[in-house]
């Protein structure tokens, strides 16, 4: 191993352990600096268009990005389902505690355009509410627009219920999802906004042979993403607010 790469591996080690310290908050001066000493270690030239890199199976390390999340003393975030989504699915003030967050990238046809998907897999946390796991799946392309930027839009969302046995106790929760938003009337104002802007087709209900609740997004806005490193472990990005987010491979 030459000296560049152990120092990588170092560095993402000091890295692994900051987040961990920290509840993975990358903002925080330690993991920041951490962060700094791994990107000026970046082998890959050329991230956005290394697709053999790009592609695979990625697992957020770092803090989910929803507004309004809340630490427990287990590590995992509290979010109202709401701040999931553009408050588009109900309950929206249900709360749900992340468990894990997956980014799969895989190519979209023959072109440099890739999925810039988000999955959320979430338990229900809700004390009026029996425990259930679901999955909140916002759906999104992505495409180079120089080497180290990607161009991303966001298409639509998907809930759905992660065990197919618990459909029943599902639907009791979820089922009813033309039901007037619970959310404070600047919330809703700011909803609105977006939908409109958006182009933002609502869910038109449940799916109730599987439980699946859907929307679109038919004028997305396009973002830029930088990648700040990228090799065949991790992957740090940046987005437009300045939000850094940590994701490491999984293996097949």
């Amino acid at each position: 191993m030459d000296i560049e790469a152990q120092d990588r591996k170092v560095a993402k080690t000091r890295l692994r352990e900051a987040l961990a310290a920290y509840g993975g908050e990358t903002k925080h001066e330690s993991v920041a600096v951490a962060i700094e000493k791994l990107v000026h270690l970046n082998p890959t030239a050329a991230p956005t268009r290394s697709d053999a890199l790009m592609d695979g199976q990625w697992l957020l390390i770092s803090a989910p990005n929803f507004p309004n999340g809340e630490l427990r003393s287990d590590g995992k975030y509290v979010y109202t389902l709401g701040r999931l989504a553009f408050n588009l699915f109900q309950p929206t003030s249900l709360k749900i505690v992340i468990d894990r967050v997956l980014q799969p990238v895989v190519p979209v046809g023959e072109g440099q355009q890739r999925t810039h998907d988000i999955i959320v897999e979430f338990t229900t946390v809700d004390e009026n509410t029996p425990t259930l796991q679901g999955i909140v799946h916002n759906q999104g392309i992505c495409s180079p627009s120089d080497d180290n930027t990607l161009q991303v839009q966001f298409t639509g969302g998907e809930l759905a219920p992660k065990e197919p046995n618990e459909i029943e106790a599902w639907k009791a929760v979820f089922g009813e999802q033309s039901k007037p938003s619970t959310t404070g009337l600047k919330e809703r104002l700011m909803t609105s906004v977006l939908r409109m802007m958006f182009g933002i087709v609502p869910p038109q209900g449940m799916d109730r042979n599987t439980g699946r609740v859907s929307f679109k997004m038919r004028r997305s806005p396009k973002g830029n993403l930088e990648v700040l490193y990228l090799d065949e472990e991790l992957r740090i990005t940046r987005g437009e607010r300045g939000t850094v987010l940590v994701c490491e491979r999984l293996l097949e």
